[in-house]
């Protein structure tokens, strides 16, 4: 008798199936349960809940459509820039806005702004210019894990100008040379060795991004468009470059100076010191060699833009026409494409959804429902009966800590910002104040969670990091934030007539 054929020997019988009884093809659409989500905020409130008197129905309409926006940003059934232009397509389509005032935000000089601030970004790491200026800071500060921290902290305080994106230099810069850095003394993600310098230097780095963000108005996309909503409202500020930094230079440059060390006491490195990282910065610019013409005509055109928006308006030149000559600077002198610029997805993504999110906030106001939300919550705030610099606490405070629920720093400005500084407004809070502050805690509290911004996805994405630290770190550097802020900030703003 012949023995049994072994398992690898066995015959495998194939027996053709009909497509057609998949059950569940791969759909590449929308995902189901955020989407049904998102609508289903809408079509709540558009129709379960009773329209207050006060309200036009167009309004109440608009509403629901703004809600639907949001709850699909914070959800993600489709790409952020496809989700508003499917959000603005309803909104028209449902006659809810006339085509004319849908895409009028499309012509905002705020969002073209972002727009070029983008291929600046873009410029920056094709040149190698950001990495440089990185590597000068680790030659010179580098020799211990503290002084490494502070170089590259200083660093992103020094382009933060000129590179609008807290996320394009967290993913085009700092990123990658934290990773060489950690690297290098054999400090891995998700090893056991994250703690040896990697996870401290990403924290530190991602918790000093928010001051580098909040010190200049244009070191972020989301401080020209809450610039761009105050004015909306009636509160226009003057000089706005120089404005917004005087405002800042103070409470920013300390919690910059402060965190750094903070996250080294609580969240400290296994190394203190890193004597070879002066080392591999000096090998890295060996290898970068001598600066490049390019790099020469990138520096250059950031100093004479920069310059131009601190002193543009003495000459009448604003900061979108200042950012337009410096591009077109950038594209004679063949820094830069336009295959670069088409090829900045981030960019068309940004024009579309800031627009639609402007578009939308700004008929809002207009149509009367911002007003009415004010209304309610100053209605509350004075039956508290308490003076207007404790109801710009509980504003300020209340503004800060329901960023749990966003996930990034522009949708929870399309979302509140406008309504916020309405409230301030009615409540008697000096208009330029609240405006400030509420666009310097659109900032910081940018690193609250591993979702709350761009940057947040970035860092936390590297590995480094695990999560119940982020949020323990979040939330402990969120008061010390608030503690510094309101500490230094608020003598300061009176020296400078803010109240």
């Amino acid at each position: 008798m012949s023995n049994p054929p072994a398992a690898d020997d066995a015959t495998v019988i194939s027996i053709p199936t009909d497509s057609r009884r998949r059950r569940f093809p791969n759909f590449d659409g929308a995902k189901p349960i955020p989407l049904a989500i998102s609508i289903a905020v809408g079509l709540i409130v558009c129709f379960a809940i009773p329209k207050p008197t006060e309200v036009s129905k167009q309004a109440w309409h608009l509403f629901a459509i703004f809600l639907t926006t949001i709850a699909g940003l914070i959800l993600g059934p489709l790409p952020v820039g496809a989700w508003a232009f499917v959000c603005l397509t309803v909104s028209v389509v449902s006659k809810t806005l006339p085509f004319k005032d849908a895409f009028a935000a499309f012509t905002n000089e705020v969002i073209w702004l972002i727009v070029v601030s983008f291929f600046f970004s873009r410029g920056f790491v094709k040149t190698g210019l950001g990495d440089r200026l990185a590597m000068y800071f680790v030659r010179w500060l580098g020799k211990s894990t503290l002084g490494l921290a502070y170089g590259l902290a200083i660093c992103e305080a020094v382009i933060s100008p000129a590179m609008p994106s807290t996320t394009a230099r967290a993913g085009g810069i700092f990123l990658p040379i934290i990773n060489s850095l950690a690297i290098a003394v054999e400090s891995r993600p998700k090893d056991g060795s994250a703690r040896k310098l990697g996870a401290f230097l990403i924290q530190s780095q991602f918790q000093s991004s928010s001051s580098s963000s909040a010190l200049f108005l244009t070191a972020a996309a989301q401080n020209m468009l809450c610039i761009k909503l105050a004015d909306s409202l009636g509160v226009k500020i003057r000089s706005p470059w120089v404005s917004w930094f005087k405002a800042s230079c103070f409470p920013a440059l300390a919690s910059l100076m402060l965190t750094p060390l903070i996250i080294y006491k609580v969240f400290p490195p296994e190394i203190k010191h890193t004597a070879d990282a002066p080392v591999l910065a000096k090998n890295r610019l060996h290898q970068m060699g001598p600066v490049k013409r390019n790099e020469w005509i990138m520096l250059g055109t950031m100093l004479v833009t920069v310059a131009l928006w601190i002193f543009g308006e003495s000459l009448d030149i604003s900061s979108v026409i200042a950012a337009m000559l410096g591009l077109s600077m950038l594209l004679l002198m063949g820094v830069l494409s336009w295959d670069d610029c088409l090829s900045e997805k981030s960019a068309w993504d940004t024009l579309a959804w800031f627009a639609v999110l402007i578009g939308m906030a700004t008929q809002l106001t207009s149509l009367g429902v911002v007003p009415w939300l004010s209304k309610c919550v100053a209605s509350f705030l004075k039956s508290l009966s308490v003076g207007w610099h404790l109801e710009l606490l509980i504003l300020q405070s209340v503004y800060f800590f329901i960023h749990y629920l966003f996930a990034g720093q522009t949708a929870h400005v399309g979302a509140l910002y406008s309504a916020f500084l309405s409230m301030h407004l009615t409540a008697k809070v000096p208009g330029t104040l609240s405006a400030l502050v509420l666009a310097y805690n659109t900032n910081l509290f940018g690193a609250l969670t591993h979702y709350s911004s761009g940057q947040a996805a970035v860092y936390y994405g590297a590995g480094y990091v695990k999560l119940p630290d982020v949020f323990k770190l979040g939330i402990l550097m969120a008061v010390v934030n608030i503690a510094i802020w309101g500490v230094i900030g608020t003598p300061w703003w009176k020296i400078l007539g803010l109240y």
